[in-house]
């Protein structure tokens, strides 16, 4: 155990990247983890760890307030979603510095954030919670086709489906059923009860876009957009880049929603990803987060803007890095590209070697090898791989990584 005096943070959730970045803003981190999460390479940056289900607040709390009295905590930070609601409690419960509670559980409850947001008179949308087909229907009558089904909470693209037929709508709510009844993986889904109702939404036409920001004491500062590809049965997300290819024009209205959002649901600090779509009637909210984007977003705004998320986002509690004065002015091009081959079961990769040595390449992640199960693509973590480039455009960087991806072969076959 290090025995300085090192402000500390409680970090909930977290890679040993996570952690490196912390101990360089001169931090002590307490690291709190699932059990099989937890690897070797966390060790050296970490004072001391907490191996649990952190969405455990009861076993959780107690075991916090001793260390904190023992050797306070500047905050609770989690870079993780399900790790944000914990973070928030942790903070409420010892008195510090931090999200707060309610500005946290209206992020994570879209129904919530919806009527929040209706009251304001910002970003309309049509919406209802449902439990049955018939809910469907009752909507689908009284507002048109097509319309959206997801989870009143969860992240990831999990569980959301377009229905665009009346026919299509007893089917719908079956899967979305079926999803109760899956053997979920600790950390896979945020709430035991996220299936048991299910949130309605009129569709949204246009592209979509995430707004990347920093809040420093209520002052809130766009550091990218993201445009945003989606496909497979749902809306998995299958590329993103920096900066945006839209008009001036179209961003300014999108960014300034965003800003009037944040200002809505009470953010204070810190990271947000807020997604958008780009209506014809302009730009409405389709959720946020009180964190980073996920899919390696925080690698694209670094290297397009120069700009590490993470690290504001963890060293918020000391006030470093120094605050954003501005948005920041592009530097060049990023784009990630995922990599999703046809179900089955893999009997060959190649091309990898090929990919990390092109110039363009910045990263390439690969999940699966020979013997391994591809899922079909429902949701984001059914995604095998990433290839992340760079260009000297946003265009030039989307170019490289559907190459660079396209290159990567994974083949596969039925499975037996």
């Amino acid at each position: 155990m290090n025995t300085t005096t090192a402000p500390r943070i409680l970090l909930i959730g977290g890679t040993p990247q996570h952690v490196r970045k912390a101990t360089e803003h001169g931090l002590d981190v307490v690291l709190v983890q699932y059990p099989d999460a937890y690897d070797r390479e966390h060790g050296p940056c970490v004072d001391q760890a907490l191996l649990l289900d952190y969405g455990d607040l009861d076993q959780l709390l107690p075991l916090v307030r001793v260390l904190h009295e023992a050797h306070p905590f500047l905050a609770a930070v989690s870079l993780y979603e399900l790790g944000l609601l914990s973070a928030a409690r942790v903070n409420e419960a010892l008195g510090l510095r931090g999200e707060s509670v309610g500005t946290v559980e209206l992020l994570m409850d879209k129904w919530r954030m919806r009527q929040h947001l209706d009251a304001k008179g910002i970003s309309p949308v049509t919406s209802a919670v449902g439990r049955s087909a018939e809910d469907v229907r009752e909507f689908v009558a009284a507002h048109g086709l097509p319309v959206i089904v997801k989870p009143v909470r969860e992240s990831g693209s999990l569980g959301v489906f377009r229905i665009q037929d009346p026919a299509d709508v007893e089917a719908v709510a079956a899967r979305y059923r079926s999803l109760h009844d899956q053997d979920w993986s600790l950390g896979d889904v945020a709430f035991a009860d996220s299936f048991d109702a299910f949130l309605m939404e009129e569709f949204l036409d246009g592209p979509e876009i995430s707004v990347e920001t920093l809040t420093f004491d209520g002052r809130h500062v766009v550091v990218a957009v993201t445009d945003k590809e989606t496909g497979g049965s749902g809306f998995v997300e299958l590329g993103h880049a920096q900066p945006s290819a839209h008009s001036p024009e179209t961003l300014a209205g999108a960014r300034q929603l965003v800003v009037d959002f944040l200002d809505a649901v009470g953010l204070r600090s810190g990271p947000g990803h807020t997604e958008v779509k780009l209506t014809s009637r302009g730009p409405r909210i389709i959720e946020s987060h009180n964190r980073i984007g996920g899919d390696r977003i925080n690698d694209l705004t670094e290297i397009a803007y120069g700009v590490d998320m993470e690290r504001y986002a963890l060293g918020a509690a000391l006030g470093v890095p120094e605050p954003l004065a501005a948005s920041p002015l592009p530097r060049g091009g990023a784009a990630v590209r995922f990599l999703t081959p046809e179900p089955g079961r893999v009997v060959a990769v190649t091309g990898v070697d090929a990919v990390r040595a092109d110039p363009a390449c910045v990263d390439l992640r690969l999940s699966v090898g020979p013997g391994c199960e591809v899922p079909p693509l429902t949701w984001n973590e059914d995604k095998v791989g990433h290839v992340v480039a760079r260009g000297a455009t946003a265009a030039e960087a989307v170019a490289h990584s559907r190459r660079l991806a396209a290159s990567v072969r994974i083949h596969t076959e039925p499975a037996g």
